[in-house]
């Protein structure tokens, strides 16, 4: 991604073998949103002028009905033909208001970051790994007080709360057991094809019921986070297609490991890795990205309402399903927050794993908060400390404490109250008002969910 086309004429030629196009933007959420259009409103002039079809009141978080008139600009580096809508294609937009780029567009948040770095002379390397699982179906069932939630899987069924018994044994299982390789294959040639994405490695993931993982080569904060909606869409759209369903929530199932979405992290300068110190014994790392860990560190908290931002999000952060929960650095310790990969030192690889993200963060808002924590890390010079080379879920409380290690929150209100206090950092491209917008609609999210009886409250509690 993004596929070659010479000029904005070359581009409208393609979409005027069309009939419709999508025009795709994403809301304060993450959420990606379209409108069709018939292709003939494809002009050169709609790449500068936009085209006003967007109601920003009915988007959450955007604006209020008294300015609600917004423009949608197709981004021609995004344009791809759609394989599973015959006769139509999409771009991906950016919103602007009458007088301007609108603030509360994540993805002018990735844009600003990266020329803000552009003008330092910097480019950020951001390649995400995605995790999702694929279910042939999910139900609610209610029925007085029978309430359960059963999820039907490829390799077995789940009801009520709890798997059958199963063994985390899926882990680059081979065909037939992952009867999903020819769907993951295909999900890679339609993502390379038609969308120019550069898919490296699909393969099943820890999760016995059907959980896998995918991994493409990355870029700047924008390609990373178009990236991440280009292939949730095309995982979604062609799980569809063949009668599955893609999910990409954090924690769908009791007692099994959920979905991150961890993101490898590495800043250049020309062609030197500013990670990379061939002096360092450790692990390769230079001052630079250490000081880059202690913003991560620093700010750790309140990043946490940002790239882990739904209610679901914190049933995945618990010990013993290698979800992170510790806001520690170290070199490959799956129990730290802050990882260096060890499969090669050298100047090219050189990077860091961020691994408290999940797949139901907003791309753009989360690639760009995480970035902007490191940078401030830097800017102070804030040392990480020692690295942590053992299994911080087995270590005794009292040594944690002695070792002044950080937790993550432990709920969505709670990173919430952190971002409240602790945002500072996030202002060099984070508008206030996005901020305060966004604060607000996941405070309202996490009302909302936890107001509802959850099956196994009912199961425990319906006869205290």
């Amino acid at each position: 991604m993004y596929l070659e086309y010479k000029d904005l004429d070359s581009v409208v030629n393609e979409v005027k073998k069309l009939k419709w196009v999508e025009l795709q933007f994403t809301d304060l959420v993450g959420y990606l949103r379209t409108v069709l259009v018939s292709s003939h409103l494809i002009s050169v002039e709609v790449f500068d002028s936009g085209i006003g079809k967007l109601d920003g009141s009915s988007v959450k978080g955007f604006t209020g009905i008294e300015e609600s008139d917004l423009n949608l600009k197709p981004d021609p580096a995004t344009f791809a033909l759609l394989p599973w809508l015959e006769g139509s294609g999409r771009f991906i937009c950016d919103v602007y208001t009458t007088s301007g780029r609108f603030l509360k567009d994540p993805r002018s948040v990735t844009q600003k970051l990266d020329e803000m770095l552009g003008a330092d002379g910097l480019k950020v390397f951001l390649s995400p790994e995605l995790e999702f699982f694929i279910f042939n179906e999910m139900h609610v069932h209610v029925d007085g007080w029978k309430q359960t939630f059963e999820i039907i899987s490829n390799e077995g069924g789940w009801i009520g709360v709890a798997p059958f018994n199963k063994t985390k044994d899926g882990y680059y299982v081979p065909h037939p057991k992952d009867r999903f390789i020819n769907l993951k294959m295909e999900i890679g040639d339609i993502s390379k094809k038609y969308f120019g994405l550069q898919v490296e490695v699909l393969h099943h993931e820890v999760a016995a019921a059907s959980q896998h993982e995918i991994n493409f080569r990355g870029g700047n904060t924008t390609y990373a986070a178009d990236a991440i909606q280009t292939v949730k869409y095309v995982i979604k759209s062609l799980a569809y297609k063949n009668g599955f369903l893609a999910i990409f929530m954090p924690k769908p199932l009791y007692g099994d490991n959920g979905s991150g979405m961890h993101v490898h992290i590495s800043i250049w300068r020309g062609d030197e890795n500013l990670f990379y110190d061939p002096n360092d014994d450790y692990a390769g790392l230079s001052q630079f990205a250490r000081y880059f860990i202690g913003g991560l560190i620093e700010h750790g908290k309140a990043l946490s309402a940002i790239v882990s931002p739904t209610v679901n999000s914190y049933k995945r952060l618990i010990p013993g399903y290698e979800a992170p929960v510790y806001l520690v650095w170290s070199k490959a310790n799956r129990s730290a927050a802050i990882r260096i990969p060890a499969y090669s030192n050298n100047h090219a690889s050189k990077r860091i794993e961020y691994r408290p993200p999940d797949p139901s963060a907003n791309p753009y808002l989360a690639f760009s908060a995480i970035l902007l924590a490191g940078l401030d890390g830097i800017r102070k010079k804030r040392d990480p400390g020692d690295p942590i080379d053992e299994n911080v879920y087995k270590m005794p409380l009292h040594k944690r404490r002695d070792l002044g290690i950080k937790e993550l929150p432990r709920s969505l209100e709670e990173a919430l109250d952190e971002l409240e206090a602790d945002n500072e950092w996030l202002r060099p491209v984070f508008s206030k008002e996005l901020i305060e917008a966004y604060i607000e609609l996941k405070r309202e999210e996490a009302r909302r969910v936890n107001s509802y009886p959850t099956p196994v409250e009912v199961m425990m509690y319906h006869d205290i």
